[in-house]
């Protein structure tokens, strides 16, 4: 079961100032723990939450992790409950070998606040191994001449386990020449010598056999044994000597298999077999043998397999001389292992987050520990990333990084960055190592949908179909997902009175504008109003476009005669002197179009007449006038039929009737007929009542136009501050124009004349005819009003 040998201090904070970072972080001491090896995965070790003085809920929300040194998972947290418990079976020997205590570090790492605890675990042994001989038997040859109390030292036993568990103590089996006595290094081993009890004489007893027992301190003991084999020899009275009792020598661990490390060498006064030397390990262990060699005829010492400084720094080799006669000389081999550069610096990661928000503020996005096993020069560090990206690494302590952003992200300037994390020792060469990192910035609905232009101009022509497509807006948004999906709307219009649903509409998905009803150009020129594009986003953005509409004219109105009037009552007869010249204006017709442009250009022509030739009709201004001399042989009544025709595509047109009366003069009112010459007798009395009957007319029209010039007079006055019909933009003011005729016209025509500033065309349009009687209001106001002025002349239109 786990013992915990001391906790945590409670919430103690220490600040750590870098020089180039300014960055403080909490930390902690030692935090200490023990386990048992060979104790089941899950074992009990410590209770975390209580060791640090935290509630239990508090290690997830701060997300504590448990990251040690070598990066291996030794131990797991439980999260839940706070417990630390083993994640495998732990083996001392393994994980430390001869090392005592076994201990292994860690790091506890805890976010919001981020602080590092850090802590150690001792891995405590059990007497789980025996002593084992490297050599089952050993042979020892002792020449029969030697002294009492002369000891041979004899291999050690080997045994994995630590302290108590270690080997204790040595026994040899009973006899009566030879004792055990434990002798211990420098190096806090202990070893068994055989000591010489009694004299050994080769005649009375050649050979004898031991069993040497080691035995450790474990409970219950644990034992190992080996076998020795004593050979008594005739008198050799010199041993080997070595020309060294130590031998050191420096070796790079990056030598081949099969360099020579060092020579040793020894010699023998002796003669014969006796002064013959062979060399060999004494009392080394596994390890030691299967990494070198030693030839036992030169004494020369060969690296067996490769070196690495990483787990060993240093060999002792003992080195055992024995001649002919079993005499022997030992000496010892001290080996360094050089450190080279052969390990690239490792980059363990703790923690990391691919998805940062744009728009958050400093954010740390990954945690994670640099080390190098090489040492010196060789495992000094230097870990960086790459220029002109607003992330930064903030070192903190034990070679912990924060790699954190500068300030805040914008996706829609950059939505993706790869990381490249450097880490590169200062060794010779230089190795290196890096580690790449994606990091996506999330979006945040921080733009609002653009349109691709403030202001949208559309063209219809009137008498469009329903549902006609006449034209779309565009917005687009920067953000992304749902951020970036745009709705489209109609924006309640600024005028009030203009019916706007019932006008056109907008496809919410795409932008697309429909007429929903046919347009009318005379009723509706022009109109704008406003659409909206709003995101899906939290909070949604909008934004707004103005939208202008213009109908196109369609040449959907033939002309209309307003003189002479063609309602169907009694035609008026227009007057003209015989005596007229070519030339004489004997009438005016006055038409006009409910269209615009070119559509309501019109011209005149003279589809028939009583007597071809006589009269004639001019193409611009409908003025009637007569082609030539008139003479007592032409028709005194003729009937005139003249074609009013707009310029539009294709040509609508209208027909006027004329009655022209050819009379002496205007004292006659009509021609003296063949068939009236009974009545001759009447001619002056009627006479004086035409006379008399002009003259009250002529009275009563002057006092008419004398009323009508005030009235207009006073309703110019009111209208000047509405706009009145003159176009206060426009390069020229409205003007009356007179058109009124010389001849025998029954009346005289002014109009009110506004030239259209805003007009591609600059045409003129009759606006107000000014007459007695009757109003014309502009031409291209819009049918209805074209209806009242023809009621105005006496036409019943529906």
């Amino acid at each position: 079961m786990a013992v915990t040998e001391s906790c945590f201090p409670r919430q103690r904070q220490v600040l750590f100032l870098f020089v180039f970072w300014g960055v403080s972080l909490a930390g902690s001491g030692f935090g200490r723990y023990s386990v048992m090896e060979e104790a089941e995965r899950g074992s009990f070790v410590v209770n975390l939450a209580k060791d640090l003085g935290l509630a239990v809920g508090e290690l997830a929300a701060r997300g504590t992790r448990v990251v040690s040194d070598d990066n291996e998972q030794y131990l797991l947290l439980d999260s839940q409950t706070g417990n630390l418990l083993t994640n495998e079976k732990l083996d001392r020997e393994q994980l430390c070998g001869s090392t005592e205590p076994c201990i292994l570090y860690f790091q506890i790492l805890m976010d919001d606040p981020f602080q590092i605890y850090r802590a150690e675990l001792r891995v405590r042994d059990t007497n789980d191994h025996s002593p084992v001989f490297q050599e089952k038997e050993t042979a020892l040859k002792i020449p029969e001449n030697t002294a009492e109390g002369t000891a041979f030292r004899l291999e050690r036993a080997q045994d994995p386990d630590g302290g108590l568990n270690s080997i204790q103590n040595y026994t040899i089996s009973p006899n009566s020449f030879f004792h055990i006595k434990i002798s211990g290094s420098d190096e806090g081993m202990i070893y068994p010598e055989l000591v010489l009890d009694k004299a050994l004489d080769r005649e009375e007893q050649g050979e004898l056999s031991l069993t040497l027992t080691a035995l450790d301190g474990g409970s219950p003991p644990r034992s190992g044994t080996s076998t020795v084999h004593i050979v008594v020899l005739d008198v050799n009275d010199n041993a080997p000597q070595f020309t060294q009792a130590l031998y050191e020598t420096q070796v790079p661990e990056n030598s081949p298999v099969g360099s020579l490390i060092v020579k040793v060498s020894a010699e023998d006064v002796d003669s014969g077999v006796n002064g013959e030397v062979a060399y060999s390990f004494f009392d080394v262990s596994e390890n030691i043998r299967t990494t070198f060699q030693i030839n036992p005829f030169s004494g020369e010492i060969f690296l067996r397999e490769l070196l690495d400084y990483e787990l060993v720094h240093s060999y002792k080799l003992n080195i055992q001389a024995i001649d002919g006669g079993g005499l022997s000389a030992r000496c010892r081999v001290l080996v360094e292992v050089l450190d080279i550069n052969d390990n690239p610096p490792e980059l363990i990661m703790s923690s990391f987050s691919n998805y940062i928000a744009e728009n958050s503020p400093e954010t740390a996005l990954a945690v994670f520990k640099i080390k190098d096993r090489d040492s010196g020069e060789n495992g000094k560090m230097v870990c960086y990333i790459q220029e002109n990206l607003p992330f930064l690494l903030k070192p903190s302590v034990e070679n912990f990084y924060i790699l954190m952003t500068e300030g805040a992200l914008d996706r829609e300037s950059r939505a993706e960055y790869n990381i490249i994390i450097t880490v590169t020792d200062l060794g010779t060469p230089r190795l290196k190592t890096e580690h790449n990192l994606t990091v996506w910035v999330s979006d945040v609905n921080d733009n609002a949908p653009a349109f691709t232009q403030t202001a949208y101009t559309l063209f219809v022509r009137e008498n469009n179909s329903p549902a006609l497509h006449i034209g779309s807006v565009s917005a687009t948004d920067r953000d992304s997902g749902t951020n970036a999906q745009v709705t489209y709307s109609l924006l309640p219009p600024q005028d009030t009175h203009l019916p706007l649903a019932s006008l056109v509409s907008i496809n919410a998905d795409n932008g697309h504008l429909f007429a929903l009803r046919s347009l009318d150009y005379e009723a509706l020129q022009a109109f704008e109003f406003r659409v909206g594009a709003t995101d899906r986003g939290s909070p949604a953005l909008s934004s707004e476009a103005l939208v202008r509409v213009l109908v196109l004219d369609a040449n959907d109105n033939s002309p209309f005669v307003l003189y002479p009037l063609q309602n169907g009552s009694a035609p008026c007869t227009e007057l003209v002197p015989r005596a007229a010249e070519p030339g004489y204006l004997v009438t005016k017709v006055v038409a006009v179009d409910g269209d615009s442009g070119q559509n309501a250009w019109l011209s005149f022509q003279l589809l028939k007449a009583t007597e071809p030739g006589l009269f004639g009709v001019w193409a611009h201004n409908g003025e009637v006038r007569t082609a030539r001399l008139l003479s007592e042989r032409d028709a005194a009544k003729h009937r005139l039929l003249v074609l009013v025709k707009d310029n539009g595509e294709p040509p609508r047109s209208a027909t006027a009737t004329l009655h022209v009366l050819l009379v002496d003069g205007f004292s006659q009112p009509y021609l003296q007929l063949p068939e009236a010459a009974p009545a001759q007798a009447q001619a002056d009395s009627l006479t004086v009542y035409l006379v008399v009957a002009l003259a009250s007319v002529s009275s009563l029209f002057l006092f008419s136009v004398l009323l009508f010039v005030a009235v207009r007079l006073c309703r110019r006055s009111r209208a000047a501050s509405v706009g009145g019909c003159s176009v206060p933009e426009g390069p020229f003011p409205g003007h009356l124009v007179d058109v009124s005729g010389t001849g025998t016209l029954s009346q005289s025509y002014q109009y009110e004349v506004c030239l259209m500033g805003g007009s591609g065309t600059n045409e003129f349009k009759f606006l107000k005819p000014i007459i007695p009687s009757f109003q014309v209001h502009d031409a291209g106001k819009n049918m209805g009003e074209i209806k009242n002025y023809r009621n105005s002349f006496g036409f019943n239109i529906q």
